[in-house]
């Protein structure tokens, strides 16, 4: 029963792990529309040896840019330094590039984070015989409880100050990696610690940290550890130098998946598109319309009841029968008369006896 604990404390360090190597690999991430500016706040001070300044940043989640702050991390080995993520240009949108623990400072954009990180290297300390050192002129450090600092003013080359958050694309920062920063970004490397995938799933559950919300003006924008949003040293941000509105048009440039791309020429018949069932029956074809074809399209085979009696060889009428032909020949002329002698009047008897006497010489002759 004694191997329960330890089981379960290596579960939850292999998760704590997976969502730590989760957050270190969100590079693919690519957003149509530049974050916001960064916004002005205060450091709070270092709260112990050993602990490393992590700059806040924008991260992007749930269709919104959200703010992480800045927060101070225990190193998770001596000599290791903090690269902060960054987002930049990748052609089609901007990429991000999530922070990395290394031996040195690599590339993060040019990006003018403050309290150290002024867009290459860090200035804020330095590590010294297996302890880290503090630089007073660029945090904000107690030298009551800590001793191990120094002071050093740090130039800042850039005449031009602003709060871009970005690298590349349309008003990003115009700067390239170095040969020593491509050098450090092919160094062993080690992924934002547990602490810090803790403090940033944190800040994306915040309604209040999301840029829709806060314009660009995030209530919490530093703590003094990682997850201690409700902590009486929290810093709020300052008005930033642009106010912050959330684009509009998101859905027109990335629109759903589900959602079929619209043609041009159709979106007008497309608006008001009738479901299946509530189809116009002009708008089927003719074959699926057996019982409203118009008669005059079909074949005359497949019309037996309205079939043309011109097309049949027809049989004279009873009235056509009983009348002789126009030329009927000698003999059928002659078979009529003879019918029609029985039915002639009776003849009178002058008439009869003419026809006798006319009769009588002509029977003789032959003698």
């Amino acid at each position: 029963m004694r191997f329960i604990p330890s089981i379960r404390s290596l579960l939850f360090a292999l998760v704590v792990l997976a969502i730590s190597a989760a957050c270190y690999g969100q590079i693919g991430i690519s957003i149509t529309f530049a974050p916001p500016e960064l916004p002005v706040y205060e450091q709070p001070p270092v709260p112990g040896d050993g602990y490393i300044w992590t700059p806040g940043y924008w991260a992007y989640g749930d269709d919104d840019y959200y703010w992480v702050p800045g927060t101070w991390v225990m190193a998770p080995e001596r000599g290791l330094l903090w690269t902060p993520a960054y987002w930049g240009w990748g052609g089609n949108g901007y990429v991000f590039y999530d922070g990395y623990w290394g031996q040195r400072v690599g590339f993060y954009g040019g990006i003018s984070y403050g309290y150290g990180y002024f867009g290459e290297g860090y200035e804020g300390g330095r590590w010294q015989n297996g302890q880290f050192y503090y630089n007073r002129s660029v945090n904000n450090v107690n030298v009551t409880n800590i001793h191990n600092v120094y002071n050093t003013t740090v130039i800042n080359n850039n005449t031009t100050v602003n709060r871009v958050s970005y690298n590349g694309g349309d008003g990003g920062i115009n700067r390239r990696p170095r040969p020593e920063e491509e050098a450090a970004s092919r160094e062993r490397h080690i992924p934002p610690v547990a602490v810090q995938a803790q403090h940033a799933q944190a800040a994306r559950a915040n309604p209040e940290l999301r840029a829709s919300v806060n314009h660009g003006k995030p209530p919490v924008a530093a703590t003094p550890r990682p997850g201690a949003f409700s902590d009486r040293a929290v810093v709020p941000a300052k008005q930033t130098g642009a106010t912050y509105n959330h684009p509009m048009n998101r859905a027109v440039v990335q629109p759903p998946a589900t959602m079929p791309a619209k043609h041009p020429e159709n979106n007008a018949a497309r608006s008001d598109r009738p479901t299946p069932n509530n189809r116009p029956e002009s708008s089927r074809p003719p074959s699926a319309q057996p019982n409203n074809r118009p008669e005059s399209s079909r074949p005359p085979s497949a019309q037996p009841n309205n079939r043309n009696e011109p097309q049949r060889p027809q049989s004279p009428s009873p009235n056509e029968r009983s009348q002789p032909p126009r030329t009927p020949p000698a003999e059928t002329r002659s078979a009529p008369q003879q019918q029609q002698q029985p039915q002639s009047a009776p003849q009178k008897p002058e008439e009869k006896r003419h026809q006798d006497d006319q009769r009588k010489p002509n029977e003789k002759s032959p003698q």
